[in-house]
């Protein structure tokens, strides 16, 4: 049988002249040096053909090498990679995706150069799996949940061989996860619960639905026991829910957002006999989320974390700003996003631009049945014309024909509060106050339409205004109490990053966890198993 050659390039000619003077000089007859390094770059061809990305980088390294080679820089690479990959279970990732065993079979039965450009091109295809899941994951977060519409900042795959082959392996593979102190962390408790597990976890779940001061008996004694197998709470023989007892609950409930009145109620309960196991899984799921923002933060950020109801401002990684905050409601249409962008400017009295879904769905059922109602709301036409009410039939539209706007102009008792906060996006999600205080007191805050309120509003925008203004506070009121809708620019804009987060670190206290509020963290579970993710439990 007769192989053709694909059409060489000059790069090639160059590398296989190269080739062969070297073997000729080191004793090889010309016509078996041409044929091993033809063998060799044809192989590399073939076996890169449906991947353009590592067929680039050959076509430009001219079929040279870089891990299948004699030299010590070769052996480097291929000692590194193995090492890494060893390690890769730590990091939460599919260790059965990078089948080193195989590898090194593979090694030991090279026979012939085009064994050799098989093997080459494999460990390439393996450097970049690697890389691609331990540096910005291993899913497509979009393709897990619709409402994580975040851009993962993939590195191009040639630029990666590229910069690998010309730099220290062992420095840029353990260069490549993220470098944020919070994937650290995450990746310690990992290792922590993987122990604790293979221990036999926190012990048996409390038999009961709920405890409370004073409460005595066997279920009082295993709440007690589970308290201390988590750390919070000293070894004691008492068989009585005590004031130890009661404090160590009220520091269980700080750290999974609930209210600490150290009561343990249903809510408690349900939190404190979840599994180590199960929190695993939270973790690793937190983990593969952070590759998902393996990107510069921004030395000030705003961070609103879904799954605890609050919006910090984050300055040189320390928390400088914090409030609670109600995010969008547990149905299909009003789920708050995940996403990035930047904050450009507030809006002082806004407008209330009602969206057309909302318009549509919830004020024209009720303009059908009274064309006075929803009497704060101006209704335009396509002009911006104000709409005489009693000469429109609105029986005659629904939600595809309405050809009117609905607007709440600035007030006390706008939707949107005294102030919003705009990071422009296709999304039409913001920050916002809101006259709707009293759902800041509640637990677990999932009522709005998607946007964020913010229970402290005021006090945020004179954290924003702080940094370009001496008198912030001044500034704002002076735009409030024009009474007309008012912009103000940010002369820094700030980095805004809407996430989720069921399990989170602190820097000195225990690893923070919520609940799933979305169902989103149990979908990429299931879908990171699938990829081949395994939990592990790590005897001794």
């Amino acid at each position: 049988m007769t192989i053709t050659l694909p059409r060489l390039r000059a790069p090639l000619f160059f590398a296989l002249f190269l080739a062969f003077m070297a073997s000729f000089a080191f004793g090889l007859k010309p016509a078996q040096a041409q044929t091993q390094v033809t063998a060799f770059a044809q192989a590399v061809a073939e076996a890169a053909a449906r991947d353009k990305d590592i067929a680039e980088f050959y076509r430009t390294t001219g079929y040279k090498p870089i891990w299948t080679g004699k030299g010590g820089r070769d052996k480097a690479r291929r000692s590194a990679l193995l090492k890494a990959l060893a390690s890769a279970g730590d990091h939460g990732l599919p260790v059965s995706s990078y089948d080193t065993e195989l590898l090194k079979t593979n090694m030991s039965k090279v026979s012939s150069a085009r064994d050799l450009g098989r093997l080459e091109v494999a460990m390439s295809k393996l450097f970049l799996t690697y890389a691609r899941h331990v540096q910005t994951g291993i899913l497509t977060p979009r393709k897990v949940d619709g409402g994580i519409v975040r851009s993962v900042p993939l590195r191009g795959r040639t630029e990666l061989l590229v910069a690998f082959a010309k730099s220290s392996p062992a420095k840029f593979l353990k260069a490549l996860p993220p470098k944020s102190t919070e994937y650290a962390r995450l990746m310690k408790e990992k290792i922590r619960l993987e122990k604790l597990l293979g221990k036999g976890g926190w012990g048996q779940a409390v038999p009961a639905k709920a405890l409370k001061p004073g409460a005595t008996g066997n279920a009082v004694v295993i709440l007690r026991n589970r308290l201390i197998a988590m750390g919070y709470l000293k070894r004691s023989a008492t068989q009585t829910y005590d004031t130890n007892i009661q404090r160590a609950v009220q520091l269980f409930q700080l750290d999974h957002g609930l209210n600490p009145d150290g009561v343990t109620g249903a809510g408690t309960m349900t939190e404190i006999n979840t599994s180590a196991q199960k929190r695993l899984e939270s973790i690793i799921v937190a983990m593969e989320r952070e590759r998902w923002m393996n990107i510069e933060r921004g030395k000030r950020h705003v961070w609103v974390n879904l799954t605890d109801f609050t919006a910090q401002i984050i300055d040189n990684g320390k928390v400088t700003f914090q409030t609670r905050s109600v995010v969008g409601k547990n149905t299909s249409d009003r789920r708050s996003p995940e996403f990035s962008d930047v904050m450009e400017f507030m809006i002082v009295n806004p407008t209330w631009n009602v969206p057309r879904s909302i318009a549509t769905k919830e004020y024209l059922p009720m303009l059908q049945r009274n064309p006075n109602a929803v009497s704060h709301l101006r209704i335009t036409d396509s002009r911006g014309r104000v709409v005489n009410r009693g000469a429109v039939d609105f029986t005659q539209y629904n939600a595809r024909n309405f050809p009117f706007d609905l607007k709440q102009p600035p007030s006390t008792r706008n939707a949107l509060g005294l102030v919003k906060f705009m990071f422009p996006n296709k999304h039409n999600i913001y920050l916002h106050d809101t006259p709707s205080k009293n759902l800041f007191s509640r637990e677990t805050r999932a009522f709005s339409h998607g946007c964020i309120r913010l229970g402290d509003p005021f006090d945020f925008a004179y954290a924003l205004l702080a940094k370009q203004t001496n008198d912030p506070k001044g500034t704002f009121a002076a735009a409030l109490n024009s009474n007309r809708e008012t912009r103000i620019d940010l002369v820094d804009q700030v980095p805004v990053h809407l996430v989720y987060r069921t399990a989170f670190t602190t820097p000195k206290g225990r690893t923070n966890y919520r609940r799933d509020v979305y169902g989103r963290d149990a979908k990429i579970f299931n879908a990171l198993t699938k990829a081949g993710v395994a939990l592990r439990a790590v005897q001794g």
